[in-house]
Order: structure tokens, then sequence, then C-alpha cells
């Protein structure tokens, strides 16, 4: 081997420095160099103080987070792999064998199957509450309570909670509180601060607020990603220390895609929204739909709710006319159509796609067995009919919706 070898690994060229770009650079590395001993045994991973080992952060990682953390209105942020290692974590993190967690009955599915597998066999159990209803969280917090989880609105079926008075409840009986914000993404409401005014909750919101970066900050459907936030110092290195542990960490490229995605967040939701309730709105007309499921109209459960956490005046006719409410809704059709005549609609959407997940430039559809998605302990679902889950992406909303009447053509 020749002397080249080594001087290409080793070759002393280092750029100047003061190069400024409207991106950040991507810094990539498992191994981390030191200048010596004593800074490899004076740096401390946990504070952020330096760089230690590529599981603990790079330039581009920490940037992220202190991004995430600000668009959440926390003070810390932890980069997972995707949003339900964001749940995993925090679960992970303050629950251990005789403890119980509670979560909302109308929570995304994967935190349910996390509680009801892993966590049940680790001798953590958990109950299933009405979100609906505080007096029936406020029934479940037991002595082995140790952590509730909050969401809103809730997954598929699109009801929005009284998520200021859950989180209240919380602080109450002396609970930590975490909060899937993946809907809100940090625009909609602020989760430490729920309430708007004078009826800003006392004392803040929830403890924890965490989002799969996965949907709107990445906006490309293409990476996946998770954050957990917080604004206590101890709290925040709890959960670093289980992180370190899980060995978890996120790529520098994806790291890159949410920073270069994060300056269109607003706009890109802002407009997701507005292409949402006007497909909403059209929709609900139609004589195929029995109910609409989108909270910033006055028919869908909670949306009293929506409008006191984020500021709608409940005329569901756009962003023009206040809050915010993503690009997601549901529809439950007529029960005259069977899931096989639904099934016949969605598979002849054409701009629609069946696919899993949102926040992407590509609409989605689903259909969903709501049913089978609920506890039998709750009130059953009170509709018939089949329901399915739209997600707005950013195509014309005129071609969108042409799109829909021709599907709906096949129901005929």
């Amino acid at each position: 081997m020749s002397k080249l070898t080594t001087d290409l690994i080793h070759h002393p060229y280092v750029p100047p420095a003061g190069f400024a770009a409207p991106q950040p650079g991507v810094f990539k590395a498992s191994t981390v160099i030191f200048p010596n001993v004593a800074a490899m045994h004076a740096r401390d991973w946990k504070n952020k103080n330096g760089y230690t080992y590529g599981l603990h952060g790079t330039p581009t990682t920490f940037m992220l987070e202190e991004r995430i953390a600000a668009l959440e209105g926390g003070k810390q942020c932890i980069l997972v792999p995707s949003g339900l290692a964001a749940i995993a974590n925090v679960s992970m993190a303050l629950l251990k064998s005789g403890d119980e967690v509670l979560i909302p009955d109308n929570a995304y599915g994967p935190s349910k199957a996390l509680a009801d597998g892993e966590l049940k066999n680790w001798g953590i159990s958990h109950q299933l509450y009405d979100p609906m209803k505080p007096d029936d969280l406020r029934s479940r917090i037991g002595p082995k309570t140790r952590l509730v989880w909050l969401e809103a609105p809730g997954s598929v079926t699109m009801e929005f909670v009284p998520l200021a008075q859950l989180a209240a409840v919380c602080r109450e009986r002396g609970v930590t509180s975490a909060l899937d914000n993946t809907w809100g993404a940090g625009l909609a409401f602020n989760g430490f601060d729920l309430g708007r005014g004078a009826r800003r909750a006392s004392g803040g919101g929830a403890d924890i607020v965490v989002q799969a970066l996965t949907k709107y900050p990445s906006g490309g459907g293409d990476v996946l990603m998770g954050s957990i936030v917080t604004r206590d110092d101890a709290l925040h290195l709890q959960l670093k220390l289980t992180h370190m542990r899980l060995g978890w960490g996120v790529g520098g490229n994806d790291a890159e895609a949410v920073l270069r995605a994060l300056p269109s967040l607003e706009l890109r939701y802002r407009a997701q929204d507005a292409a949402a309730r006007s497909l909403a709105a059209w929709l609900e007309l139609r004589p195929e739909i029995a109910q609409l499921l989108h909270p910033a109209f006055e028919s869908s459960p909670g949306h009293a709710h929506w409008r006191e956490l984020c500021g709608g005046d409940g005329k569901g006719d756009g962003v023009a006319a206040g809050g915010a409410a993503a690009g997601l809704f549901s529809v439950v059709f007529d029960p005259r159509f069977g899931a096989a005549q639904v099934d016949a609609f969605c598979d002849a959407l054409k701009l629609f796609k069946l696919g899993y997940s949102w926040g992407g430039p590509v609409s989605l559809v689903v259909p969903y067995d709501v049913p089978s998605m609920r506890s039998a302990r709750l009130a059953t679902w009170p509709h018939k009919g089949v329901l399915v889950r739209f997600s707005l992406g950013l195509e014309a909303v005129e071609d969108l919706r042409a799109d829909l009447e021709q599907a709906l053509a096949a129901l005929r």
C-alpha cells in the first residue's frame, strides 16, 4: 500500500471558516474526533457542550432539535427514528413494572398496541379513558398511574377533546402528561400552554409534547422521524438517558430534509388546511355522506373545544375564518353503501392515493373499520356507515374535487 492512501485519509487541509448559505450543512458521523484526551474526558453528551459520538448528536441534529423545540414552545428536544419511537421512548423512560399508563380510547392505534404488547409484557398495565369526559380520566387515575397520554383530535374519528381540562386533571393529580401533537404540528396550538388569552390554563398544558416529524415538518412523505420536547431539565434528562440506552439516532440526510422543509411548514400547513375545509364543506352537502368529521365544522364532535383552543370562529369556511385545523378529515358514508361499495369508491380515485400517513404533497385516502379500533367499554360508534379518512396534499383543489366527484359516481 502506498503512502498516498494514508495521505488521502489524513490530508491536513481544513476549509476556511465563515461559509454561510440558506441551508445548514449536513454532518454525518459515527466516530467523532477529539483533539486530545483532556477534551475526550471533558465533553459531556448530556448537555450538548460538544460532540462525543454520532448517536449523541452532530451540528445538523443539534440545529434541528433547537428548531423543533422552538416550534413546540419548549426548551429541549430529542430526535428519534419515528413518531411511534417518540411514544415508546417516553413510556419506557417513565414507566416500570407495576406502574400504569392511561391512554385515550381514540388514540393513535400503534400507541395502544404498544401498551397491550411490550408494556403489558413488562408488567406495566394500562387503561383506556374517554377523552371527551375529563371526569372519566379523573376517576381512572390511581396510585399506580404514572403517565397519561393526550391527543387531539382523535385518530381517524377526529373528535376534538377538551385538552386544557384533561391536562388540568393530570396536574391536579400530580401525574405526568404527554401530548401527541402531530396533528397540530406546533402551529394549531401550543401544547405547553393550552388555551387562548384569559382562557389559558394556569400552569400550562402537557409536560411532554411529542410529534411525528414524518408528517408536516418533513412534508415530503419520504422521511421517518419523531421528536420529544420538554421544558423541564430533569424530565428531559430522564428521557435522554433512556434515548441513549436504546441507541436511537437519526440520519444526517433525514435531519437535513426536515431542516430544509421547516421554512415552508406554515405555508404548507395553511394551504392543506384551506384545501381540506373546501372539500369537506363540499362533501358535507353530498347525499352520499352521512357525517363530516372535521374539527373546524360545527357538526363535528368537539368543535367547541377546537374553537376555544385553536381560535376558529366556527364557520368552517377556510383559514380566513380563523384557527388552524390541518389538512385531515374523515367522512362517514350513508349506511346504504356497504364496505365493498366504499372500497370501490376509494379504488376509483385517481389523484387521491391509497396510503397511510399524511402531511405530504400527495393527497391520500384510507377506509377504516372504526368499531374494531375502539374499546367495547365505551359508547359504541354511533354511525352505521363506513368511515373514510382523507389527507390533503398540495394538488389543485378543483382537480381533487373533480376526482371525488367521478369516484362518487361509482357508488351510484
